[in-house]
């Protein structure tokens, strides 16, 4: 049950603000972010399950996180979902490009949030009826968790608002970290209605789930500016016991387009 909170102002010194929690079993092997040795352009966790990763960004200024999409089948699928946030990553093609480019039906369910420095884009394997598979995203502050971008979760909706309010008040990061540690539980009324036992709503409504078994892996708060990018994560170890921290600061480097491919 990941959550992905963000706002979106492009005309801004700060186009992109992330505060994000993944929600993972503990027993799932991965790294906690940092600049990958084999790619030192990417900076990000690591599932080393799979070799992919749900969040990062790039020295040139590309941002791209994930989110699975809740489904009944659970048939396995011939390539693993944290590969396109590590393909668009390491790639210099446009959102829209990228998006156009990826198969849908080799990966299980997904959300995908892409920026290129310029546009933000939401892309999904899932049809929505009446809705396009990629949209260009306009300004705002949205919350994406398991379902469709805009579904009406409590943890997505007044997510969106808190990190708004932070937004607007001179927040500090600290804060930020905080918004993704709340455990409140919202009414049972305001919960999704998935066939699932309400008993599992419950558990899995807040913005951070603290369980020995399956629960917030990691918090992680990503600014990016027009110069440089600010990126920290927080690890959680089961029952939501402290575990490392780590922060980045650096400048975006610009991608040389004379250079030959």
């Amino acid at each position: 049950m990941c959550l992905i909170l963000f706002r979106f102002r492009p005309r801004t010194d700060e186009p992109l603000l992330v505060a994000a929690n993944r929600d993972e079993f503990h027993e799932r092997a991965s790294a906690a972010a940092a600049f990958w040795d084999d790619q030192p352009d990417i900076l990000a966790g690591r599932d080393l399950v799979a070799g992919g990763t749900w969040l990062g960004c790039s020295r040139q200024g590309r941002f791209a996180a994930l989110t699975n999409f809740t489904q009944g089948d659970l048939t396995p699928f011939p390539k693993s979902r944290g590969e396109l946030v590590h393909g668009f990553l390491r790639g210099s093609q446009s959102v829209k490009d990228y998006a156009l480019g990826i198969e849908g039906v080799q990966y299980a369910g997904f959300n995908l949030l892409l920026f290129d420095g310029q546009h933000l884009l939401h892309t999904t394997n899932v049809s929505q009826p009446d809705q396009p598979r990629s949209r260009l995203l306009p300004a705002g502050d949205y919350g994406l968790s398991n379902a469709e971008l805009g579904a009406p979760w409590p943890k997505c909706v007044d997510g969106a608002k808190r990190l708004g309010a932070l937004a607007d008040d001179h927040h500090t990061n600290h804060q930020l970290i905080e918004l993704l540690n709340d455990q409140e539980k919202p009414a049972d009324e305001r919960l999704p209605n998935r066939g699932v036992p309400i008993e599992k709503e419950r558990h899995l409504a807040s913005c951070f789930i603290s369980d020995s078994h399956y629960g917030t892996r990691a918090s992680t708060v990503v600014r990016v500016g027009r110069q440089k990018i600010y990126f920290a994560e927080q690890t959680y170890l089961p029952e939501g016991m402290l575990g490392s921290k780590v922060e980045f600061e650096f400048a975006i480097e610009s991608v040389d387009t004379t250079a030959e491919v």
